[in-house]
C-alpha cells in the first residue's frame, strides 16, 4: 500500500474517532446533567418529606394531647402540686407578715418606747395577745380597765415576759391626722405605754375593717398562739381566759368564743341593719354560726389566714359578721364557750 493511501485512511479513521469522541462527550454531559439534576432533586424532597413527617408527628401529638404520659404522671404530680401550694402559702404568709411588721416600724406607731424595735425582731413565743378595741372617747373606760384587770407599769412587762401574755389597747387615727385627739392618745400612751397603734381612721362604721387591721398587726409584731379580740367595756379574767385557751393550743384552727346565729336585720334605721341582706337568702333568715363581738379569739393559723388574705376579705356591717364569714369555708373548728358569753354571773365572767 503506498504512503498516500495510508495518509487517507488514518486521516478517516482521525476524523471518525473525532466525532465518535465528541458523542461521547456530548453524551457523557447530557448523562452528567442528568445526574447532577437527579443528585440535587432527590435530597430536596427526601428533606421535604421527612419534615412533613415530623410535622405530622408533632401534629399527631399536639392532637393526641400526649394523654398516656399525662395520665401516667398525674399522681406523682398532684403531690408536686400539693407541696409546692403549701410552700407557696407559707412563704405569702411570712412575706405578708413581714410586710406588716416593716410598715409599723417605718411609721412608728404600733407601740412605744424600745419595745418598737425588739418585739417584732426577737418574736418570743407568747401565750396571747389580747387587744382591747377602744375608741376615743372611751378614756373613761380604758382608766377603769386598768384599775381592774389590766397590769401596769412593770408588771404588765412582767405578765409579757413571764406568761407570754401582751395586753395592748388598740385604737387606729383620727381622719385629721395629728390632731387633737391624737395628741391626747399620743400623751396617754407616753404616760402608761399599753397601746397598738393601728393604720387605720377611727369609726363606727369602719369596725370591720379595724378588726382585719388588728390581727393584721399583731400576727406581724408577736408569735403567739392565739389573738384575742375585747372590747374596753369588759372585764377580763385573765389567768381563766389564759387556761382556757391552754387547753386548746394542740388544736391548729380553732375559733373560740360565745357562739350566736342572730337574725339578719333587712329593715333600715334599725340598729345592726345590714345593707347586704340579700346576700344571706330570704327575708327572716339567720346569719351563719358567729361569735359574739365583746370578746373572742382565734388560732394563730387564722390570724396567719387574715393577714395574708386581708385585701380580698369581705367586710359586713357588724364586726362579728365579718369575723365569721372570713372563716366560712375553712376546717375551723368553732368551739362554743358560755363563759365568754355577756350577762354570765361575775364568778363565770373572764
Amino acid at each position: 500500500m503506498s504512503w498516500k493511501s495510508r495518509g487517507v485512511d488514518s486521516t478517516s479513521k482521525s476524523v471518525v474517532s473525532r466525532k465518535l469522541t465528541l458523542f461521547l462527550c456530548i453524551g457523557c454531559f447530557c448523562a452528567g446533567m442528568l445526574f447532577t439534576d437527579k443528585m440535587w432533586t432527590m435530597p430536596e424532597a427526601g428533606g421535604i418529606s421527612r419534615t412533613t413527617g415530623m410535622e405530622d408527628e408533632r401534629l399527631k401529638l399536639v392532637s393526641e394531647g400526649c394523654h398516656p404520659r399525662i395520665k401516667d404522671g398525674k399522681r406523682e404530680s398532684k403531690g408536686i402540686l400539693r407541696t409546692l401550694d403549701k410552700t407557696i402559702s407559707n412563704l405569702e404568709m411570712e412575706l405578708a407578715a413581714a410586710r406588716a411588721a416593716q410598715d409599723s416600724i417605718l411609721r412608728g406607731s404600733p407601740l412605744s418606747g424600745d419595745l418598737r424595735i425588739t418585739e417584732p425582731t426577737q418574736k418570743k413565743k407568747n401565750l396571747m395577745v389580747i387587744g382591747i378595741n377602744t375608741a376615743f372617747s372611751s378614756r373613761k373606760r380604758r382608766d377603769s380597765v386598768r384599775a381592774t384587770w389590766m397590769p401596769q407599769g412593770d408588771k404588765l412587762k412582767k405578765l409579757e415576759e413571764e406568761k407570754g401574755i401582751i395586753v395592748r389597747f388598740v385604737i387606729g387615727h383620727s381622719a385629721t391626722s395629728g390632731g387633737l385627739l391624737d395628741r391626747a392618745i399620743e400623751a396617754e400612751d407616753k404616760k402608761h405605754g399599753d397601746f397598738l397603734r393601728l393604720e387605720h381612721v377611727e369609726g363606727y362604721l369602719e369596725l370591720s375593717a379595724k378588726t382585719k387591721i388588728y390581727f393584721t398587726t399583731a400576727v406581724s409584731l408577736w408569735d403567739a398562739d392565739f389573738y384575742v379580740k375585747v372590747d374596753d367595756d369588759v372585764h377580763v379574767n385573765i389567768a381563766t381566759l389564759g387556761a382556757t385557751l391552754a387547753s386548746h393550743r394542740s388544736k391548729p384552727r380553732v375559733y373560740i368564743g360565745c357562739m350566736k346565729s342572730g337574725p339578719v336585720l333587712a329593715q333600715k334605721g334599725v340598729r345592726y341593719h345590714e345593707p347586704e341582706y340579700w346576700k344571706f337568702g330570704q327575708p327572716g333568715n339567720k346569719y351563719f354560726r358567729h361569735a359574739t363581738g365583746q370578746l373572742y379569739a382565734i388560732s394563730k393559723d387564722l390570724a396567719t389566714y387574715i393577714s395574708t388574705n386581708q385585701h380580698v376579705l369581705h367586710t359586713y356591717a357588724n364586726e362579728d359578721v365579718s369575723l365569721g364569714s372570713w372563716f366560712i369555708g375553712l376546717d375551723v373548728e368553732h368551739i362554743d364557750d358560755r363563759r365568754l358569753c355577756c350577762g354570765t354571773p361575775p364568778d363565770k365572767q373572764v
